[in-house]
């Protein structure tokens, strides 16, 4: 028979289940306890009662009658006692945990050591004329010394659970991350490449039929692009687990590439979506990382545009100003169905989705991008219709110094790869971006 393992992923539920059997075991053991001082109290009302009854007897034999009855209500309190005279005899035992019979030497030096074992526990009681009282513990104390230990045990556990659960779901996020980010790279990577194997296929013509369709200066300017796009989709994944290089990044130029990218997959849509922007003039530039901010917004953008697919159409406004000179405000706005009041609170978690086979861990990663990288922040915002979508950004200084040799917006081609402009211009700038030194890293 095969040796049983548990598996990694049953850890949390197995500890968990520990927790909850040692929660039980305590909550029994609490009610055997009281059952038992209950039992103990009971026989202390007892006692009371002799006592009382013996000191209301007129008759010549009620002391001795109640001293007889008084020792058998000491044996149900069912605790050791020893008692030895002044000269040390043992004369007297009760519920002790063995037999011994005090009339022989060897049953009185038993009874002797375990008097002095007792002595150890509890302080005895010392009659000068009268000699010397031993006891030991209840049952009920002795119980109730397991009674943190079990609560201990019980919290151990659970800290336990507790961190398996957190690690465990910690793990199932990334790698639902993952697998999101595998499968949307491998849709984006699909496009350029399809598009490149047409161009390829235009190549292929003769010359006279080739002539007719495009012109090889054409023909390289857009196989130029789908490059720039496949190099963009596989460098954001350089930024994963890696410091994240921060420069200014222009808004407008920023925005201008989501949007011809948005525009083109617009018919695929077979709906009617209309894109806008609205980027007010002296828009400070933005202090993040190119590459990941169109990331960001391009998974807002396709968020807004499949709520307008399934709603049969609408218009999409991105909007960017910079409300004081230390921040940049952008703002996707749908009119599409909205977003319910359910799920508002946790749209922002992983695997929250509301689109059907959807991994719900895009609008999660723009908020990472924004947050956990750039020290902004991404948030929905209260609207009567559609839906509104907010990002605060931190502004860089107005330096352009970057920028001087090929005018506004160079520095951002080089690190997302705009599809216009020479394509030995991108080549360069390509080849002379620096490494990535120290900043935050993408989680």
């Amino acid at each position: 028979m095969p040796a049983f393992r548990l598996n990694r992923r049953h850890l949390p539920t197995a500890l968990g289940l520990l927790a909850a059997a040692t929660l039980a075991w305590y909550l029994l053991y609490s009610q055997l306890l009281i059952r038992q001082m209950r039992r103990e109290s009971e026989v202390h009302s007892r006692i009371v009662v002799r006592i009382l009854s013996g000191l209301n007897d007129p008759s010549a034999n009620a002391p001795t009658r109640t001293l007889i009855e008084l020792s058998t209500e000491v044996q149900d309190l069912d605790f050791p006692i020893v008692y030895t005279d002044v000269d040390g005899f043992p004369a007297y035992t009760a519920n002790l945990p063995f037999q011994a019979d005090v009339n022989d030497s060897a049953g009185a030096v038993r009874v002797l050591e375990y008097a002095r074992t007792l002595a150890r526990r509890n302080q005895p009681i010392v009659e000068p004329a009268l000699g010397t009282i031993y006891y030991g513990d209840t049952p009920t104390i002795k119980r109730l010394r397991w009674i943190p230990w079990l609560q201990v045990g019980a919290m151990t556990a659970l800290l336990i659970a507790a961190a398996w659960m957190i690690r465990h779901n910690a793990r199932t996020e990334r790698e639902r991350i993952w697998a999101a980010m595998a499968r949307e790279s491998a849709h984006q990577m699909a496009t350029p490449l399809s598009s490149l194997a047409g161009w390829v296929e235009i190549l292929r013509l003769p010359q006279e039929e080739r002539e007719e369709m495009a012109s090889l200066p054409a023909v390289a300017a857009e196989m130029e692009a789908d490059l720039d796009r496949l190099e963009k989709v596989a460098r954001r994944f350089e930024w994963i687990g890696r410091p994240v290089q921060k420069e200014p990044v222009e808004v407008r130029p920023l925005l201008r590439v989501l949007e011809r990218y948005v525009r083109v997959r617009l018919p695929q849509l077979r709906r009617s979506v209309e894109l806008r922007l609205d980027v007010a003039e002296g828009v400070a530039p933005i202090d993040g990382n190119g590459i990941l901010l169109e990331w960001a917004l391009e998974n807002l953008i396709k968020n807004a545009l499949d709520a307008l697919s399934a709603a049969g159409g609408g218009t999409i406004v991105i909007e960017a100003e910079s409300p004081s000179d230390r921040t940049v405000e952008v703002r996707v706005v749908d009119d599409g169905p909205g977003v319910s009041p359910e799920v508002r609170k946790t749209i922002f978690d992983p695997g929250v989705t509301t689109k059907t086979g959807g991994w719900g861990v895009g609008l999660s990663l723009a908020r990472r991008i924004m947050e956990d990288v750039h020290g902004g922040r991404l948030y929905l915002a209260p609207t009567e219709r559609g839906a509104t979508f907010v990002m605060h950004l931190p502004a860089a200084p107005r330096d352009t110094s970057g920028d001087a040799d090929g005018g506004p917006g160079l520095g951002l081609r080089a690190r997302i790869g705009l599809p216009w402009g020479g394509a030995g211009t991108d080549r360069e700038a390509r080849t002379e971006e620096p490494k990535p030194e120290s900043a935050p890293e993408v989680a």
